[in-house]
């Protein structure tokens, strides 16, 4: 009997891990939809329609958000430990570069996020995901839904969300007063290009995260 009982639990953990694919290299395509709670239109209206996508190759990743004003994108090298933010905003174009400990000062809001599981499931593109209720440091929660069938390798894009047992194919992220859903409307396993990886080597402003800091003050 003990026999027949461990064959069986052999047996379900294989299918658990046959069915569970782990991403080193793909791209996840993201709608952004942001909700200001006013019926006035605010600066934040203009990214309604924007797209988030996430680029990753091994240790590397990107992150690349398209709106009406322009482009932003994050690039992390794991393998040079380093991380540069691209800003394409009309004629402005800056390059800021930035230290692993200026990116965890920076992320600092989004460490440490506990998840609660919820026995809630839905379907998002033909992945079965499962709910999940974060909490930040500060008390806030939101809501995420994700699939464990598919397990990012590199988690460093995602901040918030790197403690998460899978995907994230839905969640919220809130800024003041408003909510901001990212939903997954494309996933693809193919291999991608190295230069995507590459910085920018002429026409823009190549600055420290400290001189930028300044610059906004």
């Amino acid at each position: 009997m003990k026999g027949l009982l461990l064959a069986v639990t052999l047996s379900l953990f294989t299918l658990a891990s046959f069915a569970q694919k782990k991403i080193s290299e793909g791209t996840i395509a993201y709608d952004v939809v942001i909700n200001t709670g006013s019926e006035k239109t605010q600066a934040a209206d203009f990214f309604d329609g924007a797209t988030s996508t996430v680029y990753l190759k091994g240790a590397k990743s990107r992150v690349e958000i398209v709106s009406s004003l322009g482009t932003q994108s994050t690039i992390i090298d794991g393998t040079k430990n380093t991380i540069a933010i691209i800003k394409e905003f009309g004629e402005q174009k800056y390059i800021i570069n930035m230290t692993p400990e200026e990116y965890r000062a920076a992320n600092e809001k989004q460490s440490n996020v506990t998840f609660t599981y919820v026995n809630e499931e839905k379907v998002i593109l033909g992945y079965t995901c499962k709910k999940a209720i974060g909490k930040l440091t500060s008390g806030a929660t939101f809501t995420v839904w994700y699939t464990p069938d598919l397990v990012p390798e590199n988690k460093e894009y995602q901040y918030v969300n790197q403690a998460l047992p899978g995907l994230a194919m839905e969640y919220e992220s809130a800024i003041g007063k408003m909510l901001v859903t990212y939903t997954a409307s494309k996933i693809s396993l193919s291999p991608v290009p190295a230069a995507r990886f590459d910085l920018p080597k002429t026409g823009y402003r190549v600055m420290t995260y400290k001189e930028s800091q300044g610059a906004k003050q």
